[in-house]
């Protein structure tokens, strides 16, 4: 039977009453975001009309959750068939007139043609108070200093992380043209406690930051680093490489340009992302037959509203990611449910070879827990005649010698890890230190060029 969380002082908590809610009460906050967000989109959207109305759905329709999955899904697809239509660039799942658009972001593109992402002024607001919750729930407070070592452009990476941070009243410090080792000084010379970036950018930094003969585990004075874009900070040994480089505590956070911040690791770190269920609804449908997943245990992927995005809103928005519900509440005192281990993988990266599911976090996990290797690796899935053959480059830590005996007793534990953990065979070199590529914001660093190839 599943516990009751225990509660926490209020001061713990962003918004108290919403995070502590009893969940009856928040499903039916839900509920009726989720409708009044539904008849939104239908009545001020062109696309959103004629999409429901292909699938025979109207709003009337929607007389408790359980009837969301009624609701048609959109997704990427969707959202790059209609750029640059009328009215122009968004296309027709506008809801307001363009005047009220306050704000323009797009996605990386890391994952095919990037999406336009219109917000209004109400629609950031409503960004920066999902941050707020994240944040507070990692223990930021108005006594920070807060470095964003970021890329200031049209990526909505950490901006609405900015705003939240003023929100909160933290002062923050924006490291967006100056290179590396600029940021470094920089975070140095202020002593800022805390800094949000990738966390393949955060391993980059104390790798650079040691280069110039900086320790950040001494000379610096971050304590607190939030994590996005990518799933490392989930991975147990990624996120314990970050924290033994810097001395610091690290947590992840989930979000996305088309969604919002929807997700949260608290400072309890009870092994899973929070869902911010006060302003979202999260569902998990299995990767094959559709079906919701409501309890613990299956993995499947995450359709997901924003419940309150009015610009263009986000509605049962298929994400591709792979997540699974946790079994039980976090200790923390939220009532928001969790997501076990966070985000996993993304369902169009879970990848068959030699007719074994693979997702590239698995080996991801491998490779950070061996301290002889360094940060980066690379992998490469090829094609030979009918068999796959997967190829795993690393690098040895700093100051490690790898080669001749070493070097043998790393790659049979290496690989001996590898297929116990992913139940396949894998061909691993070692490379010089430094030669591998190094990410400033999303790594590539799992190709599958079978079909390139092919």
């Amino acid at each position: 039977m599943s516990r009751t969380p225990a509660k926490a002082p209020a001061a713990t908590y962003w918004n108290p009453i919403l995070e502590t809610m009893p969940l009856e009460r928040l499903r039916e906050v839900q509920f009726r975001k989720f409708r009044r967000i539904v008849t939104w989109a239908y009545e001020n959207s062109r696309f959103h009309r004629a999409h429901y109305e292909a699938a025979g759905f109207e709003p009337g329709d929607l007389r408790s959750l359980a009837d969301a999955a009624l609701v048609p899904k959109v997704d990427k697809g969707h959202m790059r068939g209609i750029q640059r239509k009328d009215p122009f660039p968004y296309g027709d799942m506008l809801c307001v007139p363009l005047e009220r658009v306050t704000e323009f972001r797009q996605t990386s593109g890391t994952t095919g043609q990037a999406v336009y992402q219109a917000d209004t002024w109400q629609d950031w607001e409503w960004w920066a108070e999902s941050w707020s919750y994240l944040l507070y729930a990692q223990g930021y407070r108005d006594t920070d200093r807060v470095f964003l070592p970021f890329g200031y452009n049209i990526f909505v990476a950490f901006w609405a992380a900015h705003y939240a941070a003023e929100k909160m009243g933290c002062e923050v410090v924006p490291g967006g043209v100056l290179d590396t080792e600029a940021r470094i000084l920089k975070m140095q010379e202020l002593q800022t406690t805390a800094m949000m970036a990738t966390p393949t950018y955060v391993l980059g930094m104390a790798e650079t930051a040691h280069s110039m003969g900086i320790d950040p585990t001494r000379d610096l004075a971050v304590r607190r680093i939030t994590c996005a874009g990518e799933p490392g900070a989930s991975i147990p040994a990624t996120k314990h490489r970050i924290e033994e480089a810097w001395g610091a505590k690290v947590y992840d956070h989930c979000g996305a340009t088309e969604i919002g911040a929807w997700g949260f690791e608290c400072e309890d770190q009870s092994g899973g992302i929070h869902v911010n269920e006060a302003l979202f609804l999260a569902q998990v449908e299995d990767l094959e037959t559709g079906e919701l997943i409501e309890e613990p245990g299956r993995r499947g992927k995450m359709i997901i509203t924003a419940l309150d995005r009015i610009g263009m809103p986000c509605v049962r928005f298929d994400s591709k990611d792979v997540v699974e519900w946790g079994e039980e509440p976090c200790s923390c005192g939220r009532t928001f449910r969790l997501f076990k281990g966070g985000v996993v993988g993304r369902s169009d990266d879970i990848t068959k070879v030699k007719g074994v599911l693979l997702a590239p976090s698995a080996i991801e996990e491998v490779v950070r827990s061996f301290a002889q290797l360094g940060d980066e690796y690379e992998v490469e899935v090829t094609k030979r005649g009918d068999l796959d053959v997967i190829s795993l480059k690393v690098e040895p830590a700093p100051g490690v010698d790898l080669t001749g005996p070493a070097q043998d007793d790393v790659l049979r534990g290496l690989k001996d890890q590898l297929r116990l953990k992913t139940n396949l065979g894998y061909k691993v070199e070692v490379v010089e230190a430094g030669s591998l590529p190094r990410y400033a914001v999303k790594a590539q660093r799992f190709k599958d060029l079978r079909k390139v190839n092919g």
